[in-house]
């Protein structure tokens, strides 16, 4: 157990770090494969991808539509853009033309007077449900009806997948994942280099592939080939808290770009090493890392059976609030006003609200809530493999703006994020918009304000310990 002050500065800033990913992205166009399909094979192979995703639940959404129009007040795309094809109802509309045609109880009828799917019509569709859709859940959250539109949308990325329409950025990672096991070129050796570097240079010890731990860690090829210090940061807490914790080589990414671009046989591929390595080692619980997309990847898994797994599984806020909580991490005051951004996926989705927020309170932060928060809050527009995507920048950009007034209403110095995803796509937002507000990863500050005295017991959170 290690309490050594780290220097803040043995890695680039999170700004070097936002440079270098963006020439990395920019990249990301030239490396993804063309089609290689006949036009028709590729329009079918996305029709019976949505046949056989279509079960009773995606049916009666679609037959429950009452087009009232809440959804629409909710997205923050329509509400950045004031342009009606971004309505979430609206990017349904494909969906329900192949279930009226090949599913619904009168197809005979709607095949008389539908046209047929055409690939230009999946072309269109691209932009509604990769460009214009993080799946923050927002819509979903009004709706009167109940309609789950994020997974409406996320059949419709498998049937892309089918139709070899996925967007450039997002096919290069679907395909460098796929073929090579990485994203960004973060294997399993570039985890060694940087677990040795954080241990020789800052004097914190990375356990890496020990045969037995109760907790298993997950990291992220944004750390890995960034500045690191979320790991750094990881380590130290652990550590301070005396948790008998390990990273596994063959399981520790949590980027999942199988999820991302709505692959799901990469999806499960991805998942399934790192179920492996958790069983293998005896986990009573894994730590999804700062990795918003990776959180439903692995908790909600359509292909994973949680009640036979034999370990719990909670993201990185999760695991820390519940130290906070139960008195076992004690934190220093942290100056200056702060406000915390929800992400969507571990938010509104996940519902972990009150965790993040116990570890500020332990710092005795001055925080102000958003004008909207927890359940309510609004998306930064970057989620869902939005903020790789180079054509959807100005949607982004004008979706951020909304996000950036509803933190300059609390009049914080420094907005608190718990995602990558979310905190490059503010870095770019604050970049551009010439923004003084400061962004800061939640795990980085707990790191930083760690009481003196490390916990001396052995630290496991309960199973089903309440959230």
């Amino acid at each position: 157990m290690s309490s050594v002050a780290v220097p803040k500065r043995i890695f680039p800033t999170f700004d070097q770090v936002f440079q270098g990913f963006a020439s990395q992205i920019g990249m990301l166009r030239e490396m993804a494969p063309p089609p290689s399909l006949p036009e028709t094979v590729r329009v079918r192979r996305a029709i019976d991808t949505l046949i056989a995703e279509t079960n009773a639940d995606e049916a009666v959404w679609l037959e429950s539509c009452i087009r009232c129009g809440q959804c629409t007040n909710a997205c923050h795309f329509f509400q950045a853009t004031g342009e009606t094809k971004y309505a979430p109802l609206r990017k349904m509309n494909l969906y329900r033309r192949v279930y009226q045609r090949e599913l619904g109880p009168f197809r005979w009828w709607y095949r008389l007077v539908l046209s047929p799917i055409k690939l230009s019509d999946l072309e269109e569709l691209q932009e509604l449900v990769y460009d214009s859709c993080s799946e923050c859940g927002r819509c979903t959250m009004v709706c009167p009806m109940g309609i789950d539109i994020a997974s409406l949308v996320h059949h419709q990325r498998s049937a892309l997948v089918a139709a070899e329409l996925v967007p450039p950025e997002l096919a290069a990672l679907r395909m460098e994942q796929l073929h090579r096991g990485t994203v960004f070129g973060a294997s399993a050796e570039t985890l060694r280099r940087v677990v040795d570097t954080i241990r020789e240079q800052a004097g914190i010890e990375i356990p890496l592939d020990r045969e037995r731990a109760e907790v298993m860690v997950l990291s992220s090829a944004v750390d890995l080939v960034g500045n690191c210090q979320g790991l750094l940061a990881t380590g130290k807490v652990m550590n301070h808290l005396g948790v008998d914790w390990t990273l596994c080589s063959d399981g520790f990414e949590s980027a999942n770009f199988g999820l991302l671009s709505g692959d799901m046989a990469l999806w499960k591929k991805q998942v399934d090493p790192i179920v492996a390595a958790a069983r293998r080692i005896g986990a009573k619980t894994l730590v999804i890392a700062e990795c918003g997309h990776a959180y439903p990847a692995l908790r909600w898994n359509p292909m994973l059976k949680g009640g036979d797994l034999p370990f719990e599984m909670m993201y990185m806020s999760e695991f820390l609030g519940r130290q906070a909580k139960a008195g076992r991490l004690k934190l220093t005051p942290i100056e200056g006003r702060i406000t915390y951004h929800d992400p969507c996926k571990t938010g509104r989705r996940g519902g972990a609200f009150d965790e993040p927020r116990a570890l500020l309170k332990a710092m005795d932060a001055d925080f102000v809530e958003m004008p909207a928060n927890r359940e309510f809050n609004w998306c930064c527009g970057g989620g869902a493999g939005i903020f790789l995507l180079e054509r959807a920048t100005h949607l982004r950009d004008a979706s951020f703006r909304i996000k950036m007034q509803q933190v300059d209403a609390t009049g914080a110095e420094t907005v608190v994020v718990s995602c990558a995803s979310c905190r490059l796509n503010f870095e770019s937002g604050r970049q551009k918009n010439h923004w003084g507000t400061r962004v800061e990863s939640l795990v980085e500050l707990v790191a930083e304000h760690l009481g003196d005295e490390p916990h001396t017991g052995r630290v496991m959170p309960i199973r089903g310990e309440a959230a």
